[in-house]
């Protein structure tokens, strides 16, 4: 693939705003995108240049003639590069290659427990990453960059796990360097609810931009959109409901040190323990909801009953954050309505009236992917960014 030189400092965020005008899928011709983007049509044209020459916009069919030759229209390859998205979870890897759009192109999963430390997780990691790029024709050359996504609290700045709860051994692991330099591509690493949450607006609610994604299954947490932008805090650990103390949480002892946190009362590995200790094997999220489905009155209880706990913490996030939509994923999610009809019973009850008046309470439309297209879009969102997109043409 051809490479252009650095750009000069300038042209940069005309370049993004060329780029940014093309990246709905609909081709323009020079003169549109002068329009649209405020640049004048010289500048335009050597913007356009520039993103041919990186592969990064292709030459699409010609528009219309209004009586002389038809004119040259332009639009974004989503082709150019690809990116790796990986979810791990607390039991799984999740791994897809992607294109510039975040639509999965190949993707493959495996069972690995994260309690596996580090290093061999993240060895898996590169060895399917590294057989699904051989299996989509691509190669490590190609990669636009590598997006991870991690069961529990990120430091965003380094990429690096700060003391999670059920990943021993990943404390302050340099986690985008040993990838970075297995893989030989730029490496970005959150929290995975922050990767679905991010994967779930772009897919589906693009138009919507104040959002609270849920992630119910073996814990608990949320990841915020906010002005369209995934919010997370100074420390990058904004939106940890899980361990949000309820009222009636009693004495449930939490992973986390504390009692009465929501995980504790309401997550699906608390769920499966009293459903075990009543007789009734579970030992996941999946198998609490499976149960549930099935019309187990002991799961479906303990499932609606974690609604309400769940929408407990979420009333008090309506009025002091007032989204517009809120999404309920990750395992407990598969139990049908039952979880999500107690999280609406208690928002739309304990919250004001015009804070619920357009709010939608809904099950995750992205299911299983959505952390992989959240990895993904996290990696092609920074790319594309006035700030990095000289650094991509340099290459």
């Amino acid at each position: 693939m051809t490479r252009t030189g650095p750009l000069p400092a300038g042209p940069a965020a005309g370049t993004a705003a060329v780029l940014r005008a093309v990246r709905d899928g609909r081709p323009r011709t020079r003169a549109e995108l002068a329009a649209e983007t405020g640049l004048a049509r010289s500048t335009v044209a050597e913007r356009v240049e520039a993103l041919l020459e990186s592969g990064l916009v292709r030459r699409a069919d010609n528009g219309r003639s209004t009586g002389g030759r038809p004119p040259s229209m332009y639009a974004f390859n989503p082709a150019a590069r690809t990116v790796l998205a990986v979810d791990v979870g607390a039991r799984h890897l999740r791994i897809a290659v992607t294109d510039l759009v975040g639509e999965v192109l190949t993707e493959g999963y495996r069972a690995q427990d994260v309690t596996d430390g580090p290093r061999a997780v993240l060895e898996r990691v590169c060895e399917l990453a590294a057989s699904l790029l051989a299996a989509s024709g691509r190669d490590t050359a190609d990669l636009l960059g590598i997006g991870i996504g991690l069961p529990g609290p990120v430091e965003h700045a380094s990429g690096r796990p700060t003391n999670p709860p059920i990943m021993p051994g990943w404390d302050g692991f340099d986690v985008p360097g040993f990838v970075r330099d297995r893989l030989g591509a730029v490496t970005l690493v959150d929290n995975d609810v922050n990767a679905m949450a991010l994967g779930e607006h772009r897919t589906h609610w693009p138009h919507r931009p104040d959002l609270i994604f849920v992630k119910a299954a073996t814990g608990i947490g949320s990841g915020l959109i906010s002005g369209g932008a995934l919010h997370r805090g100074s420390q990058g650990v904004a939106g940890d409901m899980g361990h949000v103390r309820l009222q009636n949480g009693a004495d449930a002892a939490c992973r986390c040190g504390n009692v009465g946190c929501l995980e504790a009362v309401a997550g699906g590995a608390a769920i499966a323990a009293r459903l075990t200790a009543d007789g009734i094997t579970a030992d996941t999220s999946a198998d609490v909801a499976a149960l549930a489905r099935a019309g187990s009155l002991p799961a479906v209880a303990l499932v609606r009953g974690a609604g309400r706990a769940i929408g407990e913490v979420l009333a008090t996030a309506v009025s002091f954050f007032n989204p517009s939509v809120i999404v309920i994923g990750g395992g407990l999610s598969q139990a049908g309505e039952h979880l999500i009809a107690g999280v609406r019973e208690v928002v739309y009850q304990r919250s004001l009236p015009l804070a619920t008046r357009e709010l939608d309470i809904v099950q995750s439309l992205a299911g299983d992917r959505a952390a992989v297209r959240g990895a993904a879009f996290m990696v092609i969102e920074r790319a594309l960014a006035p700030d990095h997109l000289p650094e991509l043409l340099a290459c």
